[in-house]
């Protein structure tokens, strides 16, 4: 048996028997349970807590979303102006999860959770018009391929399943390791594809403490039990940045989970930030950082003083009005006034930005 059809079986089992030491569990806020159909919350396996970061509002994708728990704790907490898209290449997981969509919506009043099928590294192609077109026309030949491929890549193009920018947040609650080892960079790559610039990722996953060897990611049962895919520490932050994130957060870092083969393994929790757009800045601005710390570095290498303003190009400041460094510094509007920046994906300098004919910046504005 491959790993891949180990993992798809041992989530296909748990979707319809709860598998109590598959991930670690999780405790979630009560408040948020009551609406969720028992067999959801019992076949739901994770080991950190994402969906807490999300707020109000937003629009928030669940990578590897299973039976549909943390989307329908999402779903309460980003209310009706608010949706929700849970995405898993699960049948059986996704079977479980609509099968609740009904119940939950009647509880609340309202419904704005869907699910769709699809690989978590490839959130463009939806996986259930696949199924369709090759039930309907079976790839027999090289040629047969050839034309599904490029039908594929259409579909990826013209009608992806996630638009490029279309989401405020990305969640994903101990998945990110069951993707395989020559697919994590395009994961990595299609979380910040999807994100709207000022977004933000969430990702709580097993990670470990040192390379997990040879010998352990062809253990089917450890790929399937989140051990042999999961990514060392630091190669998992650095991840992030090689794809254009900054303001890496660790959210929370637990314990050890469990030492196999001389490796340990342990749950974290990590917010990540793309950049806001540089368009939204338009040009450099004074920075003036607040503290606490004497001096602090960027990712981008944008070195701060505590109380010092420094000329900033725009590409930075793009970042800078990002969470979470935004409640850190002050943006120079340029015409003597520090202005606050704002929440992610807003910008800092709208009043101060010149009007599309020369003239002085929006009405209203001090600068």
């Amino acid at each position: 048996m491959n790993v891949l059809q180990g993992i798809q079986d041992r989530y296909s089992a748990a979707s319809r028997t709860a598998e109590p030491g598959l991930c670690c569990p999780v405790d979630y806020d009560p408040k948020y349970l009551r609406v969720i159909p028992a067999e959801v919350i019992e076949r739901d396996y994770g080991c950190g807590d994402p969906v807490s970061h999300v707020r109000p509002g937003e629009t928030v994708l669940d990578l590897g979303s299973g039976g549909g728990k943390v989307c329908f704790i999402a779903a309460q907490i980003v209310g009706r102006a608010g949706s929700v898209i849970g995405v898993d290449v699960n049948d059986d997981m996704l079977a479980l999860a609509r099968g609740a969509q009904s119940v939950v919506a009647k509880e609340l009043g309202f419904a704005n959770v869907t699910f769709a099928k699809a690989r978590i590294e490839d959130l463009a192609l939806d996986l259930e018009f696949v199924d369709t077109q090759l039930s309907g026309s079976p790839v027999a030949s090289y040629g047969d391929l050839e034309k599904f491929e490029a039908r594929a890549d259409r579909l990826r193009r013209d009608s992806p399943l996630i638009p490029d920018h279309s989401v405020d947040v990305v969640i994903s609650n101990c998945v990110l390791n069951l993707v395989s080892p020559a697919r994590k960079q395009q994961m990595f790559a299609e979380i910040a594809r999807v994100l709207r610039p000022g977004g933000r990722a969430v990702i709580s996953d097993i990670v470990s403490d040192v390379d997990v060897p040879q010998a352990m990611r062809d253990d089917t049962q450890l790929w399937s039990g989140c051990y042999s895919g999961a990514l060392r520490e630091d190669r998992f932050l650095q991840a992030f940045r090689d794809v254009g994130m900054h303001g890496l957060t660790v959210q929370k870092r637990d314990t050890t989970w469990e030492t196999i083969g001389g490796v340990a393994f342990r749950s974290m929790t990590v917010a990540a930030y793309l950049p806001a757009s540089v368009d939204e800045v338009r040009r450099e601005r004074m920075v003036f950082y607040r503290g606490p710390f004497a001096k602090v570095t960027t990712d981008d290498g944008t070195v701060l003083q505590r109380g010092v303003s420094l000329t900033v190009r725009a590409d930075a400041v793009a970042q800078l009005i990002t969470t979470p460094y935004a409640e850190h510094v002050l943006i120079d509007d340029f015409a003597g006034s520090l202005q606050e920046p704002r929440e992610t994906g807003q910008s800092t300098t709208e009043c101060c930005l010149p009007s599309p004919d020369g003239g002085p910046g929006t009405a209203g504005c001090s600068c």
